[in-house]
């Protein structure tokens, strides 16, 4: 068991204990296949991506959408739950400002229309969901692509340095043992 899988493994919970819980018998043993609960390569890597994907989903939905999107593609659930907390109040205006720039490069903004302010306008407790919708409506076209754009790229890089990240631990770990031994 390499070194990540091992720190990792003691928050997760077991397949066993899922398997029994309300959840699993709700969602119609959906939730108990082996890889939703796995760490291996190719399931943390495709749950980082997917993580990183449903982080730029709009609204309070990021977590629900990296597991709906890890059980569709039976990558680790609670990895790509706990991806999607890069985008929190502190980065989510940046990030989607950096997305707004990006849809303005890709659909080729011109000088005479008006610039948006990026700024998030004040809001109160009990107004946010309305002020955030909005703001992010007012942001428009722009906006709507580059959004997706971002998460896919985010998506991908994420997955391959996952993957090499991975390597190189397995490696490193390969010849730690050998030195070992010799």
């Amino acid at each position: 068991m390499s070194l990540p899988k091992k720190y990792f493994k003691k928050f997760l919970p077991s397949h066993a204990t899922f398997a029994k819980s309300f959840w699993a018998g709700w969602f119609g043993g959906r939730l108990v296949h082996p890889n939703l609960w796995h760490l291996n390569r190719r399931s943390v890597s495709g749950s980082v991506a997917i993580g990183l994907f449903a982080g730029l989903i709009p609204g309070p939905l990021q977590i629900v959408g990296g597991t709906l999107l890890a059980v569709l593609f039976r990558v680790n659930v609670p990895v790509a739950a706990v991806t999607t907390l890069y985008t929190n109040p502190f980065t989510i205006v940046p990030l989607y400002a950096l997305a707004y720039q990006l849809g303005l490069l890709v659909t080729g903004y011109s000088n005479d229309q008006p610039v948006v302010d990026l700024s998030l306008p004040e809001m109160t407790l009990i107004n946010w969901p309305t002020v955030i919708f909005d703001w992010l409506v007012s942001l428009g076209k722009p906006l709507a692509v580059g959004l997706p754009l971002m998460a896919v790229g985010f998506a991908v890089v994420g997955y391959f340095c996952v993957r090499m990240l991975w390597y190189v631990i397995v490696v490193w770990e390969w010849r730690r043992r050998r030195s070992r031994q010799h």
